[in-house]
């Protein structure tokens, strides 16, 4: 009878120790879950990984956010941005690396704060860490965002707009990186004896695409047409000749992209090659 009792005993704590474990391992949607986005920008990427706090039926700039006072902008762990480069906030030249974002919320501007301290709460912040500091005007929103978004804007080949936005209020600061003299050292490693017209062409289209050297890009694109004609190459070619004036050429030019555009079925390039035939002529 005693055994009988003593078994009874351990399988009533077996039974408590179960319903403790199976309590312990609950798996439940967290309030303000985490995100992470990423945006690539120049030749570099940028990620932030933040937390996502609801509205939730509050009053949040001036009540749950205070106004003047310093908030981690976001929920539960720092929100931390990382830059595969260096890059340009505010003005100032920031290294690559991580950081956490903090700000100043008041009615008619904000402080935009990054700390090198990626892991700093408002309760261990120290100032003398930030790496840039500055103030941005806060705009209002037509309709109010219920979860707290970072979102990327504006997107441009060396810059993106950074959006902070809750309830109905957004801020908004530009983040720029060095894009051209890093392409210009690419390419002067890339114009060595070796050819190569895929290169000649990807170099001329840089060119192109952002004003830069266009006697440069003509004599490359020249060089890749030459080699290994495309209907794309050859467009590109008729398009730097508009570019130099030389409307003639690209008057030709542009026609063998579009006989040579209809013979490969594509339409695009021919309306593309049609237009510039206008255009050329209208520059005559």
């Amino acid at each position: 009878m005693k055994n009988l009792r003593m078994k009874h005993f351990v399988f009533t704590l077996m039974a408590i120790a179960t319903v403790v474990t199976a309590k312990a391992q609950l798996n439940t949607p967290q309030p303000s879950p985490a995100a992470k986005i990423s945006q690539a920008v120049g030749l570099g990427e940028i990620t932030v990984s933040y937390s996502r706090p609801s509205m939730k039926g509050r009053v949040i700039f001036g009540d749950l956010v205070p106004y003047g006072a310093l908030w981690r902008t976001g929920a539960n762990a720092a929100t931390k941005f990382t830059f595969s480069e260096d890059v340009t906030i505010g003005g100032k030249t920031v290294p690559k690396g991580d950081y956490s974002l903090f700000t100043i919320p008041n009615q008619n501007s904000w402080v935009i704060i990054f700390n090198k301290n990626a892991t700093a709460q408002t309760n261990n912040y120290k100032q003398e860490e930030d790496v840039v500091r500055f103030e941005v005007k806060p705009e209002s929103l037509p309709t109010p965002v219920e979860s707290f978004t970072i979102n990327f804007a504006d997107v441009k080949p060396n810059s993106a707009v950074v959006e902070i936005m809750w309830e109905k209020t957004a801020v908004r600061f530009r983040i720029e990186t060095e894009v051209d003299s890093k392409v210009m050292a690419q390419i002067q490693r890339a114009l060595d004896p070796k050819k190569d017209a895929g290169l000649y062409y990807q170099i001329a289209s840089y060119l192109y695409d952002n004003n830069k050297d266009q006697v440069l890009a003509y004599d490359l694109i020249t060089k890749s047409v030459d080699m290994q004609p495309q209907y794309w190459t050859v467009h590109l070619k008729a398009k730097i000749e508009y570019k130099l004036g030389k409307f003639k050429e690209a008057i030709a030019t542009a026609e063998r992209s579009m006989a040579m555009a209809k013979e490969a079925g594509n339409n695009d390039y021919v309306r593309l090659n049609e237009k510039l035939i206008a255009e050329a002529k209208k520059g005559k």
